[in-house]
């Protein structure tokens, strides 16, 4: 089997002929970490299908174990897990790589143990901030320290949490809006979870770890846009199929854009509720695409939308992606800086906005760029799709897709793109 992910990289060339055929995104990452989760928190037996096998989900499925869910695995893509209702203590620290979902859902689930959590990652996950949740979970009562402001995160777990309310600046990710969410019907007593002002890393996720806990069972009474009451009802467990990753969709509809192509997904847009979702419209949008970008609740998407954007009929400025910095490298700097090395100023930071010049005439050239991944899937998911239209292009450390995408370069050489492994 063709196996490019485990070279040192990879050289690409454009399809010869417009790519037709059917591709089936892996199943969403988002999704797939929240319903482990609600159901390792359920008493019973749920079943998870169409789930996301790659690092991420296998980080978080490798930690409740530890904690005393049981989880298997009939096959790559479903979940058996039976829940108590409750969390053991690990003998050791929960290690959960670079997977920001895991830790900061985590995080705050270690509360329902009873007794001494470490909740830690790799070096990439050791400078992502967690402080905001650590404040949170500190004023419901919870004994817990993170000296840095980010992993590592030590937890005094006392079985449960006490009822009451609890505010939460969301403003750098809303995960850890969903970490709290999660929890409170774990509660001893009624917990109310309000933002502290309006600013929110990505509402759309909160959206979806909502819709995630009322299929599980969770009471949750919206007091309004910004506050959330939850009984402490716990969980029921509950089977759950899990849709596709809208996020790697976006590499897949940005392929067929770029290439005139015709790739059947096998989910209409409209069947999509993640966030990501939305960039279809901007995507199809190429090569005129609009003069401004809002990015802060297409998050994920911002890296391919942005390598479209070099190629488009004129500049595209992407704002609202602050956030961007904080996720497992700080990609406005990662894209702007890889976009240059396929053409000197063809991008630019202007404080935490990213200016990237369209130019057409780079279709079709040959280039020597060799670009840098900083360890971070979307990185090089993104810049993979500039090889669509240009011979040469190198990717580095392709094996990073296998975060979220384990079979992203497969689905590509089904696109007919020349993929040469080098190393």
């Amino acid at each position: 089997m063709f196996m490019p992910a485990a070279a040192q990289a990879v050289r690409l060339a454009p399809p010869r002929h417009p790519p037709h055929g059917r591709l089936t995104p892996p199943g969403s990452k988002s999704i797939t970490n929240r319903a482990l989760l609600l159901a390792a928190l359920a008493r019973g037996e749920s079943r998870l299908t169409g789930a996301l096998a790659s690092d991420d989900t296998t980080y978080m499925a490798k930690a409740l174990r530890a904690m005393g869910v049981a989880i298997d695995n009939p096959d790559a893509t479903t979940f058996h897990i039976k829940g108590t209702g409750r969390l053991q203590t690990p003998s050791e620290a929960l290690f959960l790589g670079n997977a920001g979902t895991a830790t900061r859902f985590l995080t705050a689930a270690a509360v329902l143990a009873e007794g001494h959590v470490v909740i830690d990652g790799d070096s990439n996950m050791r400078k992502r901030p967690i402080a905001p949740l650590v404040n949170a979970l500190r004023s419901l009562g919870v004994a817990i320290e993170a000296p840095t402001g980010c992993p590592p995160v030590t937890i005094e777990g006392c079985g449960g949490v006490a009822g009451g309310a609890v505010s939460i600046d969301a403003g750098l990710s809303s995960q850890y809006v969903s970490a709290l969410l999660m929890l409170a019907p774990c509660g001893r007593g009624p917990i109310t979870v309000s933002l502290q002002g309006k600013s929110i890393g990505a509402r759309g996720y909160v959206d979806l770890t909502l819709a995630a806990m009322r299929h599980f069972g969770a009471e949750i009474v919206a007091e309004d846009e910004a506050s959330w009451t939850l009984a402490p009802s716990g969980y029921q467990a509950r089977d759950f199929a899990i849709e596709p990753d809208a996020s790697a969709a976006t590499y897949l509809w940005a392929a067929e854009v770029l290439t005139s192509g015709a790739i059947d997904l096998g989910t209409p847009v409209r069947a999509f509720t993640q966030p990501d979702a939305k960039a279809h419209a901007l995507i199809a949008a190429f090569p005129h695409m609009p003069a401004v970008i809002e990015g802060s609740q297409i998050q994920d998407a911002v890296p391919t939308l942005a390598v479209m954007a070099a190629f488009n009929q004129t500049p595209v400025r992407f704002t609202g992606i602050a956030n961007l910095r904080v996720k497992e490298c700080d990609r406005i700097h990662a894209l702007a800086n890889e976009l240059n090395r396929i053409a000197p100023d063809l991008a630019r930071e202007e404080g935490d906005d990213l200016v990237v010049l369209g130019r057409q005439d780079l279709i079709g050239q040959t280039t020597d760029a060799r670009i840098e991944t900083y360890d971070d899937h979307r990185i090089a998911m993104s810049f993979a799709l500039a090889g669509l239209l240009m011979q040469g292009l190198t990717i580095l450390d392709p094996g990073c897709v296998a975060k979220t995408y384990p079979g992203f370069w497969k689905d590509f050489d089904a696109l007919g793109v020349g993929i040469e492994p080098i190393g």
